[in-house]
């Protein structure tokens, strides 16, 4: 054979694609699957993705080939190795665990801990993981909540899999450490495949509760920019009103979101919350005068509140726990983004005759949050709670999750239902709770802590400038609307930006940076607007003090509640804290324009004081509070579990499984290898 034709036939062999179809059934009911080797087609290889065929996965892996998708350590990496090695016997080869004597939780499915034959069940490792984010990680949807979410994960897999090894006597140290590393690998895996499952009732859900916050952004912005050419002439202290209304609706809606949610469920609440922001909206595109724009804020601000509260709390519940972070990211943003919209509006429509226009924008996106109302499941866990045996909350489960079988829909029962009664659900009102934990010494520091942040949150002056800076940039810039605007682009850069800090930094030391940059931009701020500095050292310095406050002040004090308190805490502390920040800024609201005016020059001089304190507070009173590391939690998991459940270890399947995956993989390392020499040769 000459020469090219060997090149031709060995590049032909090395560019053959292996797919392999798969219906996983997670979305639209069947979905097509793909995983891609370039490699030779080769008896390993072939088997390998024969196997994945049987175990499935949602994601299209693209690689040179085996080996490299096996040794990367990214999203797509990790799915493609966790379903190959699942195929082989996954976590599944390990031990599993049963629970010593049947868990005491009115309603669990007695298949979750007993068989048919009256036998102890068993969970698998990937299972009693999940059991145990369900457990530990709020049900709720909360910006910058996936720290928590990968040390829980993380802390199961390295207990998990020290539990693993812990009885095989026939394994040398240097085995026991390779197993108990490539375990915890394939565990963190599985876990954390959830967050790459995303059902189309979930996408329908994220849709409207983002565009809830949207409203919520839009409506602290846009009064920013109009106040000149809405029924001129009014005084200030009537547009003050108007603005500090939103505030004022703000805490009433928070109180009332909570309960309407127990009572109507949580998408009823949503459809409540949606004809709310309707009201509101129609009755200020259709004001007569400054009393109507004044009610309609009043009923826009408690459709807010309302929403603040609800929304973490139904996409929350509806999520899998490695995806309530970034749903919370999620709505983070649609807020952020909806007061960048509010700024970049004003450009056409904040005029004489078509500011209108400027709020017809919330009626507009409430009517498209009723067209795809018929899309919103109810929240299972909500559903379970009235009814341990509701058929409806299982029909949910298994559209959520994208699930097939019924055994799989009953475990995830288990899984809300035991995550349930340690976060409490329906046991205990919240005063009941506030008050065990004002009798703990700890959770009393966390909790007042908690609180100085919301108040420091909001006095730190943030809202005054969404709400009133291109009245503050009036003389300082020549067309202060672009002053604004660039706050608000600003704003969404650094909300972005502030996701990488978390990963980083504790957070009482973003707590301190932030206080402390944003105290001396208001020293900044007042020099220039004396005429110590240049204008443009105001406009830089209020940019710099949104960007410091998204880095701190803006997350932390929400997030220091989902980490930091007990599952049976959280939602007792995130109404109280909501409420709270909602009164601190009705307050900022209404005095900023009377202070502007009185104060002038010195008009940040106050929030500069309230900062110092801050940062004072922080630095001599509240506590590190980003929670335990894994190492921790793995300990408190080995001290909790110990007690509950038995692990009993599968050596002899394992060991199979080991066999196997080792033998695949040096027949694949000989061929690539043969491969390479051949090519060489040529």
């Amino acid at each position: 054979m000459q020469r090219e034709e060997k090149r031709a036939l060995l590049e032909n062999e090395h560019k053959r694609q292996v797919r392999c179809f798969v219906d996983a059934g997670h979305l639209f009911g069947t979905s097509s699957l793909t995983y891609s080797a370039t490699a030779p087609s080769s008896s390993v290889t072939t088997r390998l993705c024969n196997l994945i065929l049987n175990e499935g996965s949602l994601v299209l892996f693209q690689f040179e080939s085996l080996q490299q998708a096996l040794d990367g350590n990214s999203l797509t990496n990790r799915a493609g190795r966790s379903a190959s090695i699942g195929a082989l016997g996954g976590t599944q080869s390990f031990g599993t665990f049963s629970f010593k004597e049947p868990p005491t939780v009115s309603g669990l499915p007695k298949s979750y801990s007993i068989s048919a034959d009256g036998s102890p069940s068993y969970l698998t490792p990937t299972q009693m993981g999940r059991q145990e984010l369900y457990r530990d990680i709020p049900f709720a949807a909360v910006f910058g909540l996936q720290r928590k979410e990968r040390s829980v994960s993380q802390a199961f897999a390295s207990y998990a899999a020290e539990l693993d090894v812990h009885d095989q006597v026939n394994l040398t140290a240097e085995e026991k450490s390779n197993r108990v590393s490539r375990a915890s690998m394939m565990i963190l895996d599985e876990l954390e495949f959830d967050a790459n499952v995303v059902t189309m009732p979930l996408v329908f859900a994220i849709i409207v509760a983002a565009a809830s916050q949207f409203l919520v952004g839009y409506n602290t912005g846009v009064m920013n920019s109009p106040s000149k050419v809405v029924f001129p002439g009014h005084s200030t202290l009537s547009w003050s009103l108007a603005v500090a209304a939103f505030a004022v609706g703000g805490p009433f809606g928070a109180l009332v979101g909570g309960k309407m949610a127990d009572q109507r469920g949580r998408r009823g609440a949503l459809l409540i919350d949606t004809w709310t922001f309707l009201l509101g909206g129609i009755i200020q595109v259709f004001a007569l005068d400054m009393v109507t724009i004044i009610i309609s804020r009043l009923i826009i601000g408690f459709a807010s509140g309302y929403s603040s509260v609800l929304v973490p709390i139904y996409l929350g519940e509806l999520a899998p726990p490695t995806l309530r972070g970034m749903l919370g990211t999620i709505t983070q943003f649609a807020m952020v983004l909806g007061i960048l919209v509010s700024n970049l509006l004003a450009f056409p429509l904040a005029t004489d005759d078509k500011w209108r226009l400027l709020f017809a924008v919330t009626p507009a996106i409430a009517i498209s949050q009723l067209l795809l109302a018929p899309f919103l499941l109810e929240s299972p866990r909500w559903l379970l709670g009235r009814d341990s045996k509701s058929l409806k909350a299982r029909y949910i489960i298994k559209r959520l999750r994208g699930l097939r079988y019924d055994h799989e829909v009953e475990t995830e029962v288990g899984h809300f239902m035991m995550g349930g009664v340690a976060q409490r659900q329906g046991q205990t009102s919240q005063i009941a709770v506030l008050r065990e934990m004002w009798g703990q010494s700890k959770t009393r520091l966390l909790l007042c802590s908690s609180l100085v942040l919301q108040m420091a949150q909001q006095f730190s002056g943030i809202n005054a400038v969404f709400y009133y800076s291109t009245a503050f940039f009036e003389g300082v810039i020549e067309d202060p609307l672009v002053g604004t605007t660039i706050v608000g682009a600003v704003n969404v850069l650094a909300t972005y930006a502030v996701l990488f800090l978390m990963d980083r930094c504790g957070r009482k030391t973003l707590i301190l940076w932030s206080s402390a940059g944003m105290f001396f931009s208001c020293i900044v701020i007042v020099l220039s607007l004396l005429g110590h500095l240049s204008n443009m050292f105001a406009l830089v310095a209020v940019n710099v003090y949104v960007i410091f406050f998204e880095f701190g002040l803006g997350p932390i004090p929400w997030l220091v509640v989902a980490e930091m308190f007990s599952g049976q805490y959280v939602a007792a502390a995130m109404g109280i804290s909501s409420q709270v920040n909602w009164a601190c800024n009705f307050i900022v609201g209404l005095i900023f324009p009377t202070m502007n005016e009185k104060l002038g020059a010195y008009s940040f001089a106050p929030f500069a004081v309230v900062l110092l304190l801050t940062f004072v507070f922080a630095a001599t009173i509240l506590p590190e509070t980003q929670g335990s590391s894994p190492e921790e939690l793995a300990a408190e998991m080995t001290r909790v579990l110990s007690q509950s459940v038995v692990y009993e270890p599968n050596a002899d399947s394992a060991a199979q499984i080991d066999l196997e995956w080792l033998k695949a993989m040096e027949q694949l390392q000989q061929e690539e290898e043969a491969e390479r020499q051949a090519g060489v040769s040529l």
